[in-house]
């Protein structure tokens, strides 16, 4: 029998260190690799894309809105992804945020619920010498005391704008429904009777609308429901919407981008909102919700699922397809005739791109649309900074800029105004608008970049 003598070693012992290096080596450079892959590091910064119709007005805006033309620097390392810039947006909104103050206002509906608005004066007097209101409708279950509200308030009142902040339907806390409803996706009952207070209280002001991801779709769907909605309106901005209700359920199924996991997330918040309103419906003998919709409620696990158990019931829809259609501002939006820009990002894991040829084919067939879709930014994210995020985002910063440049050429078409102030204001949205009178019609539905058009169908 062969026995090994103390320096006899097999070769294959001396080798396990060797081994176990490997293994490790790999294992890092598999980390870095996702890391660059999910972080999308190598993406490089870059301006916006954006589509328009070649006019003077919108020559006008590229040439005073310079982040439309510069490249958006989103923050090193996690800046680029996604995911990082909806996931901080979601979870605290904006940094350092100021606290403004305002007065609430509380306006009773037709069917009985009772609406809410926050308004803050604005800090200066405006730029143009002009009283303009900046109407703002928050994202899905927000209202006026959000950070990024609150910071985008603050940032507009310091550069001469009014804000009202609706207040969504049941989304404020400690606050009860006087009636059996609550916001839904494209309700603009709510909305409308704002406007109407601020027009009465503020006779000679004009309006900027502002909609935030599904106040996005509010207001386009507001404005373009009926012309008359548009009187005394400059320009309107939507920020990171879906446009077609229909069109985005079915992608949100998907589980690319992490799409199913978001949506688990808002179906799980919207459940939140609607249990805490569970005893409000319970009183209500007209409540077309009742007991058993809140016992499925729990079961529930998509956005979808909710909206089809609980959300068109509140407008009576008889199925989800019709709450989506009649809902969504893809049916109106074409009707919008003052100054529109709407703003997407290219990695919003909530915003399908297949929606963004929507907003894209009307900025390209309409001469008041201009569309800006970032490479990155995000659901509401666009945060600008070294490593860590900055208080005002790029969004903040570009809203302003476009704003001021219409007020400003809406004041340069004419500079010999009538003297009259309010006359003067109706003047300059005339202007803006490139016509002579504001027509009052109310304009047929239609239906842009999606399928089951309405035709004449009236507007709940």
């Amino acid at each position: 029998m062969a026995f090994m003598e103390d320096g006899d070693v097999p070769s294959s012992v001396h080798q396990l260190p060797a081994v176990s290096d490997g293994v490790k080596l790999a294992a890092v450079a598999t980390f870095l690799y996702l890391i660059v892959r999910y972080l999308n590091l190598k993406s490089p910064a870059a301006p916006p894309d954006v589509f328009y119709r070649d006019t003077a007005l919108s020559q006008y805006l590229l040439k005073s809105c310079p982040l439309l033309t510069q490249e958006y620097v989103p923050p090193l390392l996690w800046g680029k992804s996604g995911h990082f810039q909806t996931l901080l947006y979601g979870k605290m909104g904006r940094v350092s945020t100021p606290t403004p103050r305002g007065a609430r206002t509380f306006l009773s509906m037709p069917d009985g619920a009772t609406a809410s608005y926050d308004t803050f004066d604005a800090l200066r007097e405006h730029s143009t010498g002009a009283d303009v209101t900046m109407v703002i409708c928050p994202g899905i279950g927000n209202h006026s005391e959000k950070n990024y509200i609150r910071t985008f308030v603050d940032y507009s009142q310091r550069r001469g704008y009014r804000c009202a902040v609706l207040n969504h339907l049941g989304a404020l806390p400690d606050t009860e429904l006087t009636s059996p409803r609550m916001f839904t996706y494209g309700c603009t009952w709510e909305l409308e009777a704002l406007v109407v207070q601020v027009k009465r209280v503020f006779p000679r002001t004009l309006l900027v609308l502002v909609g935030f991801s599904l106040g996005g779709n509010i207001v386009c769907k507001f404005l373009g429901e009926n012309r008359a909605n548009q009187a005394r309106v400059l320009c309107c901005v939507s920020v990171c919407q879906g446009y077609s209700a229909l069109r985005a359920q079915e992608t949100f199924l998907q589980w690319d981008q992490c799409r199913r996991f978001y949506n688990f997330i808002l179906a799980n918040n919207m459940k939140k909102l609607i249990l805490k309103h569970r005893s409000s419906f319970s009183s209500f003998s007209s409540s077309s919700v009742d007991d058993s919709d809140m016992k499925q409620l729990h079961l529930l696990t998509s956005l979808t699922q909710v909206d089809d158990q609980v959300m068109r019931k509140f407008h009576h829809h008889d199925s989800l397809r019709e709450y989506y259609e009649k809902e969504s501002c893809v049916h109106y939006i074409h009707q919008v005739s003052v100054p529109l820009l709407l703003v997407n990002s290219g990695d919003d894991p909530l915003v399908h791109p297949s929606l963004l040829d929507i907003p894209r084919t009307l900025a390209e067939s309409m001469s008041n649309v201009m569309f800006a879709r970032t490479q990155h930014g995000g659901h509401m994210g666009f945060y600008e900074g070294a490593l860590l995020p900055q208080p005002l985002s790029w969004m903040d910063k570009l809203l302003l800029q476009y704003t001021d440049a219409v007020c400003t050429w809406a004041q340069q078409q004419d500079p010999q105004d009538p003297q009259d102030p309010q006359d003067r204001q109706a003047r300059q949205q005339d202007r803006v608008l490139g016509r002579a009178t504001r027509t009052r019609t109310r304009p047929t539905p239609g239906t842009l970049g999606d399928s089951g058009g309405r035709g004449d169908e009236e507007e709940p």
